[in-house]
């Protein structure tokens, strides 16, 4: 007897061999068949679907579940144009915080809406004696008060109070880390935003870290979420490469690095696992530090790498060495030409052809770059609501010439490389569905076309965001496409993507989301 059929549907598979079906089966929480092989089984529980469009649960390969949970807690200035309306917001969540001299967290920051950066000068006129920090909505950078630069060591780069990028970093370690009750309930926070998006899946895009991590121990908060039902979704770890050190391990390992007990990608079960090592080569485009080959139009300068580019090829080879899936922070195409570099030299150390190595966001790939990509067989992990939302400026930015690389689409698939969607929430929206109708339009929200030639079909958006999704975290036997075997994860929407105009794409309702063929919100029967 099946747990579960699902019937009166038009199920999507994404599956070549059955493309289309209309019944589904399950059985403790895998597909088991379509149609005909299912259709007179009996079943313990029948749900009609009454003619709803039903898709494999949308995949977001890049994520930051802790920093959106926390994020949806803290007070924000997202919205402000003035720099008195931004005092006050700060103001008011110093006079909430009652502890004398603590710290006190803003989100929502991004000098594009001010004209200009905030300063120390301008912050402590509103602080009242607290440790001021106010988060850059990239994540690559942060304003902080007088009493915060008082702290950090000596000779840390800043703008006045605008730190970036690794002095970032610095001035996030003089802070304790959460607790990992506070990072379980932050996370799942976010997942369960996540799952009302239509995601079943999603990989983390770097715990424990100088950048964006939370906590030297943050693996142990998604095992407690797990632990305590608070993680709805699957989920796959990445690592940051900073928690790598050096290890004495047998010389016919040739492992120079590692994290303790040699733990390394695959790791886990199918809720909770270990996925790639997350490397940082640069910066990102909203705080113009992410790395380019030329300076940013209007500006005079052209972003930065995260370090002397040596040491990021050894992290990038090391990591390899040692067994890991590589995911290569790489959004400006002169940090894509290092990622390139290190990758081809770790592979002609030790050719590991199945290693699926990945490059997080591919924000500017030159023409030039795209044969090495694929030569490589690297996928490229982009994120299409970064254009929707901040396009107009990214392509200000970029210039007339440049662009039309940006986040490219067509291109990736005309050179046989893995395009994958993600959203890197909480940048920006998170909506899979809204990605994918910039993915088939390429129109940012005033309707400006950004790289009209990188236009790929719906189906090439719907497979980005399942059956690569799930190839790029090494999913692909269990999810990505409803295929009997497969786990049952499932979005049910209101509308199917392919039989509308393109502009409704991202207004379709996400109606409910299964895993493990389990409706959420409900429990197992």
């Amino acid at each position: 007897m099946l747990c579960t059929r699902l019937t009166n549907a038009r199920f999507l598979t994404m599956d070549p061999d059955h493309p289309v079906a209309h019944d589904l089966g399950i059985w403790r929480g895998r597909i088991v068949g379509l149609d005909e092989a299912v259709t007179s089984l009996p079943a313990h529980e029948v749900i009609d679907l009454q003619g709803a469009t039903v898709l494999p649960g949308f995949i977001d390969a890049h994520v930051h579940l802790a920093w959106t949970g926390f994020k949806e807690k803290t007070p924000s200035i997202a919205g402000r144009t003035g720099i008195d309306e931004v005092l006050a917001v700060v103001e008011e969540a110093v006079t909430r915080k009652g502890s004398p001299g603590a710290w006190v967290s803003i989100a929502g920051y991004d000098q594009r809406a001010l004209g200009r950066h905030l300063t120390a000068a301008e912050l402590d006129t509103v602080s009242h004696g607290h440790k001021v920090f106010m988060l850059h909505d990239s994540g690559h950078g942060c304003v902080v008060n007088t009493a915060v630069l008082d702290l950090l060591p000596a000779g840390t780069p800043h703008d006045s109070g605008f730190l970036a990028e690794g002095a970032m970093g610095a001035a996030r370690a003089l802070r304790l880390p959460y607790s990992q009750e506070e990072l379980a309930q932050a996370i799942g926070r976010a997942a369960r935003t996540c799952l009302a998006e239509g995601v079943t899946a999603c990989a983390e895009a770097g715990i424990g870290g100088t950048l964006f991590g939370h906590s030297p121990v943050e693996l142990g908060a998604y095992q407690l979420a797990s632990e305590k039902g608070l993680l709805p979704l699957r989920v796959q770890l990445m690592v940051s490469a900073d928690r790598l050190r050096a290890v004495a391990a047998h010389e016919a390992d040739g492992i120079p690095r590692a994290l303790d007990l040699g733990l390394r990608t695959g790791f886990g079960g199918d809720r909770l696992s270990v996925g790639a090592l997350k490397i940082y080569t640069d910066g990102g485009m909203m705080a113009r530090t992410a790395a380019l080959g030329s300076p940013y139009e209007g500006l005079d300068h052209s972003g930065q790498l995260q370090d002397d580019p040596d040491v990021l090829a050894d992290t990038i080879v090391d990591g390899h060495l040692a067994g890991w899936q590589l995911a290569v922070h790489a959004i400006g195409d002169r940090a894509a030409d290092v990622a390139l570099d290190a990758l081809e030299r770790a592979q002609r150390l030790r050719p590991r052809p199945g290693a699926r190595h990945r490059v997080e966001h591919a924000g500017l790939i030159r023409p030039d770059q795209l044969p090495r990509f694929a030569r490589l067989g690297v996928s490229a992990v982009v994120q299409p609501n970064f254009l929707r939302y901040f396009g107009d400026d990214y392509a200000a930015i970029m210039g007339e010439e440049r662009a039309p690389w940006l986040y490219r689409g067509r291109a990736f698939l005309d050179h046989g490389i893995t395009l994958v969607g993600s959203s890197d929430r909480p940048v920006t929206d998170g909506s899979p569905l809204r990605a994918i109708q910039f993915m088939v339009e390429r129109a940012s929200e005033s309707g400006r076309l950004i790289g009209p030639d990188e236009v790929i079909t719906v189906d090439e958006a719907l497979r980005a965001y399942t059956v690569a999704g799930a190839f790029a975290c090494h999913w692909e036997d269990s999810l990505g496409s409803l295929t009997p075997g497969k786990l049952a994860d499932l979005v049910v929407l209101g509308d199917d993507p392919r039989r509308i105009d393109m502009s409704r794409i991202g207004d379709i309702e996400v109606v409910t989301t299964y895993v493990d063929g389990r409706e959420s919100g409900k429990s197992a029967s």
